[in-house]
């Protein structure tokens, strides 16, 4: 008999590092930035691929109000330390306005190692991204629930898109990070195993023929965590403010609660085929909230609004369990105000109709994603 998991719940994010004059991404980050972040957060703090990003990471967290407590302390610590620079953070999944050719990336072998296989594909990686790991200490559970939950991670991309803009225009997609994600290989949604045992041996041949080195370079919209007895969640951007971000972590994990307890009742979430999984999932990365997604059941399009309802409809009980449920309903004024994709196109509207230039009304975008990454912390 399978243990029940814990359902811990650890939250990565990774935040682009703007001038504050400029409002532009950095080149080059200051040499001492990360080091005074580390000295603070230790492990928590880490640099990205390139200098002008850096990730951080929650401790494992019992509580959604925990991850909310050690969100909050990361964001204030790294952006404290970035305005001692004249710098300031953004959390955002791309930056309204900065050309990959300007930047640089870390000079870590890890970094050096992708660079020189991906070339020119890597260079456009001026991306970031959240990542929610929760905790699921049976392998075999792991992998039963990577192919069970992948139906709904479309649902938890459309909530948290915040990459319209890329190199100074509106691209008209909610999430253009989706885009420039998919040119990297092993991306996209998860292949379908009957055990941990048979994903771990299509892993073990990559590795065999040199093509990669372990398990972390599987970079699965969903995937089992190589370095944690996690199910980590990669789909979704990232999200501008904070209660954002504890809403979508909320229900995820609360949605492999709900997995769990069909499981115990010898039932299980219908399987759908990636071809259907991923017209939603271009959907949720053209369109975010506004357009509907497929009912594969009814073979018809839905409101989005709908399916939150049911989504939440379906998690309340295992809400409530984890004393959550007020995070999980926040889904609903995220659903009302629009996410930050939603934010940045009005400030920039908005700014063109007062009669600002574009370049102006760029500015006010990054301005505007300032604020908002520490509004409430």
């Amino acid at each position: 008999m399978i243990k029940a998991p814990s359902f811990t719940i650890g939250i990565e994010e990774e935040y682009m590092v703007v001038d504050r004059e400029s409002r532009d991404l950095i080149g080059e980050a200051p040499p001492e930035m990360l080091m005074e972040c580390q000295q603070v957060l230790e492990q928590q703090v880490t640099p990205e691929f390139l200098q002008s990003q850096i990730e951080v990471g929650t401790r494992v967290c019992n509580t959604l109000q925990e991850a909310r407590d050690e969100l909050a302390r990361l964001r204030r610590c790294v952006s404290r330390v970035a305005e001692n620079h004249g710098l300031a953070i953004i959390a955002a999944s791309t930056h309204p306005f900065a050309t990959p050719a300007s930047q640089r990336h870390t000079e870590k072998e890890r970094y050096e190692i992708i660079a020189r296989d991906m070339q020119e594909v890597v260079r456009q990686l001026l991306i970031s991204g959240m990542h929610v790991h929760v905790g699921i200490e049976d392998d075999d559970l792991r992998i039963d629930l990577m192919g069970q939950v992948s139906y709904v991670l479309p649902h938890l991309l459309a909530l948290t898109t915040s990459s319209p803009f890329w190199q100074g225009h509106d691209t008209g997609l909610k999430s253009y990070r989706v885009a420039v994600w998919n040119a990297l290989p092993r991306t996209g949604m998860p292949e379908r195993f009957d055990s941990y045992g048979e994903f771990q041996r299509h892993v073990d041949v990559l590795v065999k023929a040199g093509v990669i080195e372990d398990g972390t370079k599987i970079w699965w919209d969903i995937r089992p965590s190589v370095r944690f007895p996690t199910l980590e969640m990669r789909i979704t951007d990232m999200c501008t403010r904070i209660e954002d971000a504890i809403c979508v972590a909320a229900i995820y994990r609360c949605w492999l609660s709900m997995l769990c307890r069909l499981r115990a009742r010898n039932q299980r979430w219908r399987g759908y085929a990636n071809m259907l999984i991923n017209e939603n999932r271009w959907r949720a990365e053209r369109y975010g909230i506004e357009e509907g997604l497929i009912d594969f059941g009814k073979g018809e399009m839905v409101p989005y609004a709908n399916l939150l309802e049911e989504m939440l409809e379906l998690v309340i009980d295992d809400a409530t369990y984890f004393g959550c449920a007020a995070e999980v309903e926040h889904a609903r004024e995220i659903l009302e105000r629009g996410t930050s994709a939603h934010r940045q196109v009005q400030v920039y509207e908005e700014a063109k109709a007062a009669g600002t230039s574009d370049e102006d009304a760029l500015k006010a975008i990054v301005d505007m994603l300032i604020e908002q990454t520490m509004d409430g912390i």
